[in-house]
């Protein structure tokens, strides 16, 4: 049906890519939406690129909230849509872990790995936040979530208990604006720019790079001393991408750098 081999051709992400080409096929197929599970902001950036520029089909996403960098996609039949009809929204449950962090605080990254060592699928979890050192909130998918309900996870040392909730009872993180921010830095090391340009100390950046958190061009790095150059792009989940606009040297053999966070 469609041109697959051709649509993969160089995909970063081409095992995941396939299995939205399997949810868009049945879709034009059946005649029916299809939505697909959570995918990750490079997937649905490959997807956006070469699914939706397909005339026969229309794709959307949805996150959960208008800055949702994990969202689910629904694949529909373009010739099915009416221009005056609201997207529909997918089955989203909100997701409620409560723990002590003080002692352990944890990012993100920490959460994700926690839940899917409870034996969650990676297509089923949305975005995390944390919230402050009680615990952290999510958005998962709806289809199954009850049997999570009441039960416990590990994330770090720290065990939490989780709870679902409506969407409108989660508190959201604050919204994002892109902005320009500007640094000057003794060298080029992803875990100093990193640090400088989405605000977490330097130490915790280095670990989180060895962790395999952190990403440049969508491409997992785990070497803090990688060098970073202009129009990389460095995402961590949770806080958002930073993208090198310029880099510039001084005159004390220091670099200064112009950064878009978003």
């Amino acid at each position: 049906m469609l041109p697959r081999e051709e649509l993969l051709k160089g995909s970063r992400q081409a095992e995941g890519l396939a299995d939205l080409i399997d949810g868009a096929e049945q879709a034009l197929r059946t005649w029916e939406p299809v939505w697909s599970g959570f995918v990750a902001p490079e997937l649905r950036e490959e997807a956006d690129q070469r699914l939706g520029a397909l005339t026969e089909l229309q794709l959307q996403a949805d996150g959960g909230w208008p800055q949702a960098e994990r969202c689910r996609l629904l694949f529909r039949r373009a010739e099915v849509v009416r221009p005056e009809e609201s997207p529909p929204a997918a089955a989203l449950s909100g997701l409620v872990l409560s723990g002590n962090f003080l002692f352990d605080p944890a990012e993100p990254a920490d959460v994700r790995q926690g839940l899917l060592s409870a034996g969650l699928e990676a297509s089923s979890i949305g975005d995390i936040w944390m919230r402050g050192d009680r615990g952290a909130q999510a958005v998962m998918a709806a289809e199954g979530a009850q049997r999570w309900q009441g039960t416990e996870a590990l994330v770090r040392t720290v065990p939490v208990r989780l709870e679902l909730v409506p969407l409108e009872q989660l508190q959201w993180p604050a919204s994002r604006s892109p902005r320009q921010l500007s640094s000057v830095e003794a060298s080029l090391r992803l875990d100093a720019v990193a640090s400088a340009g989405l605000g977490v100390s330097r130490g915790r950046m280095a670990e989180l790079i060895r962790s395999g958190a952190v990403r440049v061009n969508w491409q997992t790095v785990t070497t803090p001393s990688k060098e970073l150059a202009r129009g990389d792009r460095v995402r961590l989940d949770g806080r958002g991408e930073l993208e090198i606009l310029e880099i510039q040297p001084t005159k004390r053999e220091r670099w200064r750098l112009v950064m878009e966070r978003r």
